[in-house]
C-alpha cells in the first residue's frame, strides 16, 4: 500500500467518529462479535496469575490492527472474522518479528505505567478492587479512597503517561503490517502523523466524549420520565460494548486520512498531501 503523509483539519476528527458509526452500521453483529471474541480471549488469559495481565496489554496492538484489517475488508465488501486478529503474525517473518516487538514494548510500557500509578497511590487500585467486591456496603470507604490526594495524582499521571504512550503506537502496527516499516520507523512515523493531525485527534476524542455524555444524559432523562431510572444503567452495558466496538472500527479512518488509504476512503477535502513518512 502506497502511503503519503497527510495533514487534515480539526473537524476531520468528528468525521472519523461518524464514519466509524456508518461502517459499523453495515455489519453491526459481525463487528460486535469480533470485539466479544477478543474480550473472551482476554478473559481467559487473565486467569493466568501475573502473566495474564502482561499478555493482555501486549495484545492491544493486535486488537487495534485486527479491527483495522476487518474494517478495511468491510470497506471493500469483504468478510469479517476473528482470524483477522492473527493475520499480522502470518506471512513475512520480518513483519511478524517487528509486530511482536511492538506488542512486547507496548505491554511492558503499559504495565510500567500502571505499576507507577499504583505505587503513587499506595496501592489504591488493589484496595479499590477489594472494596468494590464487597458491594454497596463499602460505598463510604470507596468515596474516602477516591478522595485521597495520592489517588488523584496517580490518576493524572496514569492518564498523562498513557496518552504519551498511545501516540507512537497509534499507527505503528498498521505501518508495520501494510507499509513494511521497521519498529523504530513505524513509531516515529506514527508520532509525526498524530502530531501533524493533532487538531483532528483532539476533536476526535472530544466528539467521543460528547457522544458518551449525550447518551448518558438522554438515557437517564428518558427512563427517569418513564419511572424506570434503574434501566438507564442496565442499558449502559450494551451501549458501552457498542461504543467500544465503533471506536475500534473508526481507527481505519484515522489511518486512511493520516497516510492515505489506497483509495479505501473518500479523500479529505481539507487534506494537504506532503511527503512520505521520513526516516527517523
Amino acid at each position: 500500500m502506497a502511503l503519503i503523509l497527510r495533514s487534515v483539519g480539526p473537524m476531520r476528527g468528528a468525521r472519523w467518529v461518524g464514519d466509524g458509526f456508518r461502517l459499523y452500521a453495515r455489519k453491526p453483529l459481525l463487528f460486535t462479535m469480533l470485539f466479544i471474541v477478543f474480550l473472551f480471549a482476554a478473559l481467559l488469559v487473565s486467569l493466568v496469575p501475573l502473566l495474564g495481565a502482561v499478555v493482555q496489554m501486549m495484545a492491544l496492538p493486535l486488537l487495534s490492527l485486527g479491527f483495522m484489517i476487518a474494517s478495511r475488508s468491510a470497506l471493500l465488501d469483504g468478510p469479517i472474522h476473528p482470524a483477522q486478529f492473527l493475520e499480522p503474525l502470518k506471512g513475512d517473518p520480518a513483519k511478524r518479528r517487528a509486530m511482536l516487538i511492538l506488542c512486547v514494548a507496548y505491554g511492558l510500557a503499559a504495565i510500567a505505567i500502571l505499576m507507577l500509578a499504583d505505587a503513587m497511590s499506595d496501592s489504591a487500585w488493589g484496595r479499590l478492587q477489594r472494596l468494590m467486591a464487597r458491594g454497596e456496603g463499602a460505598q463510604a470507604e470507596i468515596d474516602a479512597l477516591l478522595s485521597e490526594p495520592g489517588v488523584s495524582y496517580a490518576l493524572v499521571t496514569g492518564i498523562g503517561l498513557g496518552t504519551l504512550l498511545t501516540v507512537p503506537f497509534w499507527h505503528a502496527p498498521a505501518l508495520v503490517h501494510w507499509a513494511g516499516q521497521g519498529v523504530a520507523q513505524a513509531l516515529f512515523s506514527s508520532t509525526l502523523a498524530v502530531w501533524r493531525c493533532r487538531g483532528a485527534f483532539v476533536m476526535y476524542f472530544l466528539t467521543w466524549a460528547a457522544v458518551i455524555v449525550l447518551f448518558g444524559v438522554s438515557a437517564a432523562l428518558i427512563f427517569g420520565l418513564l419511572g424506570m431510572p434503574q434501566l438507564a444503567s442496565v442499558l449502559g452495558v450494551p451501549a458501552g460494548l457498542a461504543f467500544s466496538t465503533v471506536f475500534y472500527v473508526s481507527l481505519i479512518f484515522t489511518f486512511n486520512d493520516s497516510f492515505g488509504g489506497g483509495g479505501l476512503a473518500e479523500p479529505a477535502a481539507d487534506t494537504a498531501d506532503t511527503e512520505t513518512p521520513p526516516q527517523p
